[in-house]
């Protein structure tokens, strides 16, 4: 009895943390590393960040979600980062350098201006998804969706190649520690979402 009793007063505790570390990744927030440099300069590659599962996702929103079955080159277990520019029922055009939803010119400062123009280029939805094949073909971005696109933009493979990313694979939303990186980052990332 003395044997059990010593053997379960290190083992529950052990369970108990396991539990809790296994709720917290799965319903609250996790670290995540950053591959590549699709998000450069604001997310570097191989950065650490913590991506918090239940925020809500806003247009400029940096997320991180579930790659499989949305880029055609991804495999299983990939995630990638990057910027949410189209929520549900948005029409997005870029034009000479600037990004447009539902009309109105979005604030891009979070990326240079040879990115904005070079990097980027001009487009409507529409003519994406002709040019790619997309399952959906409107000029709007459908229900259940978000339309992504990388902050590196002459290297991003993002929603411009392969459409939409359905809101059920998004794992959260990207927030850099404080003690991370510069505060204009950090900026750029935590506090543009809208």
């Amino acid at each position: 009895m003395k044997l059990l009793r010593s053997i379960l007063s290190w083992v529950v505790p052990i369970v108990v943390a396991v539990i809790l570390v296994v709720l917290v990744r799965t319903y609250l927030f996790e670290v995540v590393r950053v591959s590549g440099d699709s998000m450069t300069p604001n997310l570097a590659d191989k950065e650490r960040m913590i991506v918090v599962k239940p925020l809500a996702v806003k247009r400029l929103s940096v997320v991180v979600f579930d790659a499989y079955g949305e880029d055609p080159n991804a495999t299983p277990g990939t995630n990638y980062v990057k910027r949410v520019i189209g929520r549900p029922g948005d029409k997005v055009v870029s034009k000479n350098g600037y990004i447009y939803v539902n009309n109105r010119k979005i604030n891009q400062s979070f990326i240079s201006p040879t990115e904005r123009t070079a990097g980027t280029g001009d487009w409507t939805l529409s003519e994406l998804a002709k040019e790619h094949h997309w399952k959906y073909t409107g000029n709007a971005v459908p229900k259940g969706h978000y339309f992504v696109l990388g902050d590196h933009r002459s290297v991003s493979e993002d929603s411009r190649a392969w459409g939409y990313v359905d809101a059920n694979k998004v794992m959260g939303v990207v927030k850099i520690p404080f003690w991370q990186t510069t505060a204009t980052y950090r900026h750029n990332v935590n506090d543009l979402a809208q």
